[in-house]
């Protein structure tokens, strides 16, 4: 149930497009649009121990290069989440890219949502949101749009980000528990330390759970967990971890990470529940159907 071998817009370069092999990133890459035929699988089957190795290397250099306010730093110890194809992919293997201009990207046709093929849903994109583009971060889905410089260290902070993550080896089973063991490294990575050593808010200083309990998502049964954080610079801002089962495949958890900027510039906080409200499974995006509403935020 996962994406299909095909090229697809790199999560570490979004100029470029990167080869899936159904399984995992390879190291090939290309230009969008570029003819380039698909690449041959490897022999040895050491493929996706080299992908591995790749994209890890692919990922400090773009980091290096393209600086970010708000990182998603290492595990640490977290549960172990894994990165695919988003709805920036490019092309399907079933579709060979084309170097005409007007070849449509798949699970973008409604402008008003944004896939994320990994986990089978979509996310509504509100006003002030769109598709994320030169962002260094993993599996971001949607930003704020524009960037500004940040208050403390680093270059470039935007205000918002919401982030889609596949949860693949925790001891943690159910949703709760793993939405409140995510929630101190989801303010860590977003409002403390990135992931190349600054500061871009001068450092997180304190928390509080502002909201939390059970929820539906997508028709599953989930739980989250909001914090409002203060920082040592900038307005602070807001950090949310949700987790609910995904409907494809091993029904895996989907973790989403919220980071909202605090302050007039920041998005709206009522966001977070419309972005939730409208996540949708992936066979039902067109249908009109929706994610049940008898589980409500907790107050």
């Amino acid at each position: 149930m996962t994406p299909p071998p095909g090229w697809y817009r790199d999560p570490h370069a979004p100029h470029l497009e990167r080869w899936w092999d159904g399984t995992a990133w390879t190291g090939h890459r290309r230009t969008p649009g570029s003819p380039d035929a698909p690449p041959a699988p490897p022999a040895d089957g050491t493929g996706r121990a080299k992908a591995v190795a790749l994209t890890t290397a692919g990922a400090v250099l773009v980091a290096a290069v393209v600086t970010g306010a708000v990182f998603l730093g290492g595990d640490g110890g977290e549960p172990e989440t894994r990165t695919g194809p988003t709805a920036t992919a490019a092309t399907s293997a079933t579709a060979p890219p084309s170097p005409s201009p007007s070849t449509p990207e798949p699970g973008t046709g409604d402008p008003d949502v944004v896939e994320d093929q990994l986990n089978g849903i979509t996310f509504p994109l509100l006003d002030g949101w769109v598709r994320p583009e030169h962002v260094a971060q993993d599996d971001v889905v949607m930003t704020t749009d524009g960037t500004y410089d940040c208050p403390g260290e680093g270059s470039v902070c935007r205000h918002g980000l919401v982030i889609s993550r596949t949860v693949t080896e925790t001891d943690r089973t159910s949703p709760e528990a793993l939405a409140k063991e995510d929630i101190s490294e989801a303010a860590d990575a977003a409002f403390d330390e990135d992931s190349l050593g600054q500061r871009p808010y001068g450092g997180l200083e304190s928390h509080q759970v502002v909201k939390s309990g059970p929820v539906a998502v997508a028709g599953r049964a989930g739980y989250f967990v909001r914090w409002r954080v203060t920082t040592a610079e900038g307005p602070g801002g807001y950090v949310q971890s949700l987790v609910f089962p995904s409907s494809v495949g091993t029904e895996s958890p989907v973790l989403v990470r919220y980071v909202f900027e605090a302050g007039e510039d920041g998005p709206p906080l009522a966001d977070m529940d419309r972005i939730t409200k409208g996540i949708r499974p992936v066979t039902d995006a067109d249908s009109g159907g929706g994610v049940g509403s008898s589980i409500g935020p907790a107050g």
